[in-house]
């Protein structure tokens, strides 16, 4: 590659860096929502200003760097935004929703003063601030459109089953967000969640009762490593967590032992690819960084043959593994009735 190639490939990569911290500002401060509700009219500065309770001289440099990346259009001394931007940083039903994943790449860096003791010392960062797990959650509400708009539809006898009911379990359910939505969508279910951060089933448990579903929903605190409750389900479910826990083989062989015949258990997340030239892409280079911050928390991400070992391991048969369009991956096996 030549040297102006290349230079203009890096200095591009730099601008990304402080194009995300606009997104994350216009994400957290309400600027993109503010401005996406008055249509095609947009906002002045000093509007925008009063209707997120902002500083109007800090908004100002706001929109003239997010106009200079493309994100709004500032011009005549009023904001607007796009659709496809305001669908793709807001939208949370949506498996393009984007929003979340700005917020946690920067809340995950304000821990990565550390990261070079980590290089040189081996030994990963001894915990994390609840921001960063509630960032997390921001990230996991793009896995729960994924789960409903493209997992479900490659599972359509899931869906009969789970329309005439039975008994959930959310392994490390975060704050609970798939559950709500399960059981919005599936007024015949009885759910569990198992958590092991107490930050974490205070907003799962806020959740719940702001939705009505305390009769439906149970949030339950766990040892990280613990993965079952007393009784029996229908379907047990992780999602972006089965790789993070202490022995996963041992967390599968002990879900299954609490499926009913029938049941079906259910992993969902994000796999590091297994070729090279996957690598080198845009969705490559952003599992990359992911995978770097679950390393530096003693975690990281697995490849698919990876998790085929563990369920071996588990003592089950090989899982059904579903390629999803957004890049997330299903994988599945089901207990014989």
């Amino acid at each position: 590659m030549r040297l102006d190639d290349r230079y203009d490939e890096l200095i591009g990569a730099l601008g990304g860096f402080y194009r995300t911290w606009l997104v994350y500002l216009g994400v957290e401060l309400g600027f993109f929502q503010a401005i996406r509700a008055t249509g095609d009219a947009g906002l002045e500065i000093d509007e925008l200003a009063f209707r997120t309770s902002t500083h109007p001289r800090a908004v100002a440099t706001w929109a003239w760097a997010a106009d200079a990346h493309g994100l709004v259009h500032a011009e005549g001394g009023r904001i607007t935004l796009d659709a496809a931007t305001a669908e793709i940083l807001l939208d949370e039903q949506r498996p393009e929703y984007l929003g979340g994943q700005f917020a946690h790449s920067v809340v995950a860096t304000l821990d990565w003063d550390r990261l070079v003791d980590f290089f040189r010392t081996g030994v990963p960062i001894a915990s994390r601030p609840d921001r960063y797990r509630a960032a997390i959650e921001r990230v996991t509400r793009q896995d729960i459109a994924v789960f409903f708009t493209e997992g479900l539809a490659a599972l359509p006898d899931l869906v009969a089953r789970l329309g005439r009911g039975g008994r959930i379990l959310d392994v490390h359910c975060g704050g609970g967000r798939w559950l709500v939505a399960m059981a919005q969508r599936f007024p015949e279910l009885r759910l569990i969640g198992i958590e092991a951060e107490a930050d974490s089933i205070a907003r799962a448990r806020q959740l719940v009762e702001d939705a009505g579903l305390t009769d439906r929903i149970r949030i339950e605190m766990v040892p990280r490593a613990e993965v079952t409750r007393p009784g029996r389900f229908d379907v047990i479910y992780y999602q972006y967590a089965l790789h993070g826990l202490p022995d996963p083989a041992a967390s599968l062989r002990a879900s299954w032992e609490a499926l009913e015949p029938g049941g079906s258990l259910i992993v969902l997340d994000w796999l590091l690819p297994t070729e090279l030239e996957e690598m080198r892409t845009i969705h490559g280079e952003l599992i990359a960084g992911v995978h770097l911050d679950e390393v530096f928390m003693g975690a990281g991400l697995r490849d698919l043959d990876t998790y085929r070992g563990w369920f071996a391991a588990a003592g089950m048969a090989d899982p059904l593994v579903i390629d999803l369009p957004s890049g997330a991956t299903f994988i599945v096996v089901e207990r014989p009735a």
